[in-house]
Parts: structure tokens; C-alpha cells; sequence
């Protein structure tokens, strides 16, 4: 925890601020008792009610600037604080930001989200707790032991026996919560996984009729973390009565030897009082202290979940451009001998894969399922980077090109579309901040968005709710391709994204597509043969190795894989 302390220098002064009030409001506290032991002293036991009453008025004064100091002490804190769970919180999204998919698939998206979330705001509280109480306690505590010894020495020596006492115990508990204080973050993960689960996937629970098993999967997450959290509080509730009963007998112990002091002449009734209070001061001090530990595990847990995602370093790099040709040069795409494997797979997705595609073609890829044909697409984004082989875009190896920059120049429609809350208008503008409303109109337009877009209640303001949830799957894929046509990029990447679309539609859409791409690199991943049946060039991808590359004509005369697929999905098409 202490390691995302540097996150507060932003903060300093305001802390610095924030410590001397609370150091301020600490000593107001422990001048009052020694005000009413004399009030008690010289006011009461004399008769004086003058004394009383001028003491008094100045106690309260005191009680009023103590209050002023700690108003001022957790205003500064509680702004220090927030400001830093802020900046983590944006630290961390913006690192996240930077991982390839490999580091997705490492932590989860559900823990990513509970440690940018649950984990920060654990920390956070600690932070704000250290500043109001931890800085408090000691002076509270060091401050009434010496208040104390300034009363009565040997009467102080019931606090030397209580004060390890307490101090013992804490450390105890401290000891026995931290293996489960750990054990309850990594079961939110599990709770958080199942949940996500659930409501992204409801359609199909309920499709499947499995809504009973969804709840009962849950429930028993939920369980398994709430038997952990109840064991821990159990074990964390042995603080409070183990404090509060140390306290009371110190309690009886003062009062017991303090009347005998008093009856020897020793000390006063003032200064009993006064002794009480600051032993309850420093009693209360000390619970403060054991609360700080209490909650010091959690936090150093959720500190380290935070330090391992800021820890890892994405295995792309983000490094600066390095051109060795002008990169204004359209020149295409081309994979020099590519082999790629996925983390911990048996045999690689991709393997030697060759093949060149230029500006003004449109190169289509088919293949049977697990073929390799998005693992393409995402090579040539820089999702992933090639084991062996090179990547080059416009001549360039895309390794030494900015990712941004490569990525600005592609307009990508993912294999399963995806839509963001906003109206259908900031959908496409997703593509182009800068779009005109003529510009998505157009894109809309070609993508055959156009009729179901007007038939909506706010035509191009209509809202489109999460994950596209109020529009079917071909709408959303139609969406989608606007989004990306929207950005009139140099490269094309169309990931089987006319599945979902009738023959009739998905005709009209590859004609208009045509016109509108002009000069740039097209490439479409597809299923059916009638999308890539007009390609200029076919690549047919059979368990991760091309199995031939050639027109329509050329493959039916020399490509056994592309024979056998045609075959499989002609009676549709002729139907169609």
C-alpha cells in the first residue's frame, strides 16, 4: 500500500494542512481535562462560582476551536483522498487501455473491474483513515501518557500493564485476518465472473431454460464469499469486547488505587478526573490504532492487486514509429511467412502463412471454423504479434508502426458486433469524431442502415441501449459497418460481419461497398460462398495454413478444401 502512497504528492500540501489542524484540534483536546480538574480543584471544592464560570467559558471556547480544526482537518483529507482514488482509478484505465489481448485473457475482464473498482476504493478508505486517525492517535496517545504522568507517576502504572495488553491482542487478530482478508478479494473476482456471466448472456440462459441453474451458480459464489467475510468479522469482532473489557478493568484499577491516593493526600479529585479521561484518551487512541489494523490487511491486499495490474507490461510494445519506407506510401497488405500460436495452444492458429493483398483489391478469407481468419485480421490490427514472420502495411512491419497510427489508418468490423449506450448517430460518429451528419448519413446509406434507422421513433437520435440490447443482430452488424465506413479508411477489415444478413440485403451492400472503397485494401472474412464469390482474390485458410489462393474459377479447379465448401452450401445459394 505504501508503494501507491506516491500517488498523494499531488496532494501534499493539503495534507501537510490537514495533519497540522488535526495536530492543533489533538492538543485542544488534551488541555480540556487539565480545565475541568481545576475547575473541579480551585471552582468547585472552594466555592469559587466565578472561577467556574470563567473557566468554563474558556473551555468552551477551546471545545469550539477543536471543532473548527477538525472541520477544516477532514475537509482537506476527504479532498486529498478522493482526488488520489480518482487518479488511480484513471491510472489504472488508461494502463488497461495499453493490453493486448494476452493480458486481458491473463487477469479477466471481471477482476480488472473489481480492482479498478472494490480494490481502489478499500485503499482509498485506508488513506482517508490514516489521515483523520492515524495521525491523530499517536499524538492522542503520546500526548495523554505524558498529560497522565503529569498527574499522578505512580498511578500511570496501570496503564504500563494495560497498554501491551491491548497492543498483544491486535496484533493477534491482525495476524489471524490477512489470509482471509486476501481469500475474500479473489472470491468478489469469482462473484463478479458469475454475475457478468449471468446478465450478459440472460438471452441464452433463458433460451436454454437454465435461469434456476444461473441463480443456483450465484448463490453459491455469493455464499462461499459471504462464509469467508463472516468468518473474518468474527474473527475481527474479538477486537471491540477484548478493548472494551481491558479498558473497564484498567478503568476499576484507576479509580481503585487513584481513592487511595486521594485518601492519602497524594492527589485531588481533579486530578482523578482528569487521570480518567486521559487514560480513556489513550485507551480510545489505542482502539483507533487497532481499527487502522484491522482494516491495514484488506487494503495491503487490494494495494497489491492494484500494483500487480500497473505491474505488467503489455508483451506488445508501444514504441515510437520507425519507418524505413514512406509511410504514406500505399503499398498494401502483405504476411511474409506468419506463424502465430495463442498462449499455452498445442499446434498454432496461423502457420506460414503467405500471401499479399494490394490497394484497389478486395481479397476475400474463407475457411472452416478455427481456421485462422479473424486470428488475420487481428495481426494485421496488432491485437496480437506474429511468433515468426513479419506483418507489413503499406511496406512497413506494423511492429515498428505506432499503434494508433496503424490502427487509424483500418476501419474494423469485429465478427460479432458491438454498440455502445448513445443514440444511432454517436454509434457511427464512433468511427469519425469528426463526422458530419452528411458523412453518417452516407455510411448508413451503404451499410443498408438506412431504412430501419428511419423507422425508429428519433431516426438518427433514437437511443441504442447497451450492447446493442433494442436492435437485432443484423442491425447491429449494419451499424457496425457504417462505423466503419464512416472513417473512409485506407484498409478494409470485415470479419464475417454479413451473417447475419439475408442474401438479398447482403448483395445490395457488397455492390455499394464496391463503389464506395475505391482504391483501398478490402479484405472480408466470410462463411458463404456468395460473399466472396466476386473477390478478386480468394484465400482459403484449412486449419491454420492457406490451402490455395485464386479467383472463384481458379480454386474449383485446384482446391479440394474450397471444392468441399462450395459443394456444402450450394443448394442454398441456388435457392437464393
Amino acid at each position: 500500500m505504501i508503494s501507491l502512497g506516491k500517488y498523494l504528492r499531488p496532494y501534499r500540501w493539503p495534507i501537510v494542512f490537514s495533519l497540522i489542524f488535526i495536530f492543533l484540534q489533538s492538543l485542544s483536546n488534551l488541555y480540556l481535562p487539565t480545565l475541568m480538574a481545576d475547575i473541579v480543584d480551585k471552582g468547585v471544592v472552594k466555592g469559587d462560582v466565578a472561577y467556574i464560570f470563567k473557566m468554563g467559558a474558556f473551555m468552551l471556547l477551546v471545545t469550539l476551536l477543536a471543532g473548527v480544526f477538525i472541520i477544516v482537518a477532514n475537509y482537506l483529507a476527504a479532498r486529498s483522498v478522493t482526488g488520489f482514488g480518482r487518479d488511480v482509478r484513471n491510472l489504472l484505465f488508461r494502463h488497461v487501455e495499453t493490453f493486448s489481448l494476452q493480458e486481458f485473457d491473463q487477469v479477466g475482464t471481471p477482476s480488472l473491474i473489481t480492482r479498478t473498482t472494490n480494490d481502489v476504493a478499500q485503499v482509498e478508505q485506508v488513506w482517508m483513515m490514516i489521515l483523520r486517525m492515524m495521525a491523530m492517535a499517536p499524538l492522542m496517545c503520546i500526548g495523554g501518557i505524558i498529560m497522565a504522568l503529569y498527574q499522578d507517576v505512580k498511578l500511570s502504572l496501570v496503564l504500563a500493564v494495560a497498554l501491551p495488553l491491548i497492543v498483544i491482542g491486535i496484533l493477534f487478530l491482525s495476524k489471524k485476518g490477512l489470509p482471509l482478508f486476501q481469500a475474500i478479494q479473489r472470491k468478489m473476482d469469482r462473484l463478479n465472473l458469475v454475475l457478468r456471466e449471468g446478465l450478459t448472456g440472460i438471452r441464452v440462459v433463458r433460451a436454454f431454460g437454465r435461469s434456476r441453474d444461473e441463480i443456483d451458480r450465484f448463490d453459491e459464489a455469493n455464499r462461499d464469499m459471504v462464509q469467508t467475510a463472516v468468518r473474518v468479522n468474527q474473527i475481527m469482532a474479538g477486537a471491540t469486547p477484548l478493548m472494551t473489557l481491558i479498558m473497564n478493568l484498567a478503568s476499576v484499577a484507576i479509580v481503585w488505587f487513584g481513592s487511595l491516593r486521594i485518601e492519602s493526600g497524594s492527589m485531588q479529585v481533579g486530578g482523578l478526573m482528569a487521570f480518567i479521561q486521559y487514560a480513556m484518551m489513550i485507551m480510545f487512541s489505542i482502539m483507533m490504532g487497532a481499527m487502522m489494523f484491522i482494516m491495514i490487511p484488506r487494503a495491503q491486499v487490494s494495494a497489491a492487486r492494484i500494483n500487480e495490474v500497473l505491474n505488467i507490461r503489455p508483451v506488445i510494445e508501444q514504441k515510437a514509429p520507425s519507418y524505413s519506407t514512406d509511410p504514406s506510401e500505399k503499398r498494401g497488405v502483405a504476411f511474409q511467412n506468419v506463424t502465430f500460436s495463442y498462449p499455452g495452444a498445442e499446434k498454432p492458429a496461423l502457420d506460414g502463412i503467405t500471401f499479399t493483398v494490394l490497394p484497389g483489391e478486395t481479397t476475400a478469407i474463407i475457411g472452416g471454423t478455427g481456421s485462422g481468419k479473424s486470428t488475420l485480421l487481428h495481426l494485421m490490427l496488432r491485437f496480437f504479434d506474429a511468433q515468426s514472420g513479419v506483418v507489413l502495411v503499406n511496406g512497413i512491419d506494423v511492429r515498428n508502426m505506432d499503434p494508433a497510427a496503424l490502427r487509424g489508418m483500418i476501419g474494423y468490423v469485429p465478427q460479432k458486433a458491438v454498440l455502445f449506450n448513445g443514440t444511432v448517430a454517436e454509434n457511427i460518429r464512433f468511427g469519425k469524431e469528426d463526422a458530419t451528419d452528411k458523412e453518417i448519413r452516407e455510411a448508413a446509406c451503404v451499410a443498408q442502415a438506412v431504412e430501419f434507422v428511419s423507422e425508429m421513433k428519433n431516426g438518427y437520435d433514437s437511443v441504442i441501449a447497451q450492447g446493442g440490447q433494442n436492435v437485432s443482430g443484423g442491425q447491429k452488424q449494419r451499424l457496425a459497418i457504417a462505423r466503419a465506413l464512416v472513417r473512409k479508411p485506407e484498409i478494409y477489415l470485415l470479419d464475417d460481419c454479413f451473417s447475419a444478413l439475408d442474401y438479398r440485403t447482403d448483395a445490395r451492400l457488397r455492390s455499394e461497398l464496391k463503389a464506395v472503397t475505391g482504391a483501398a485494401t478490402v479484405i472480408i472474412v466470410a462463411q458463404r460462398v456468395s460473399t466472396v464469390l466476386h473477390a478478386d482474390k480468394i484465400i482459403v485458410l484449412d486449419e491454420g495454413k492457406i490451402a490455395g489462393i485464386g479467383t472463384h474459377k481458379e480454386l474449383m479447379d485446384s482446391c479440394f478444401v474450397y471444392q468441399e465448401i462450395v459443394a456444402s452450401q450450394m443448394d442454398k445459394e441456388e435457392l437464393a
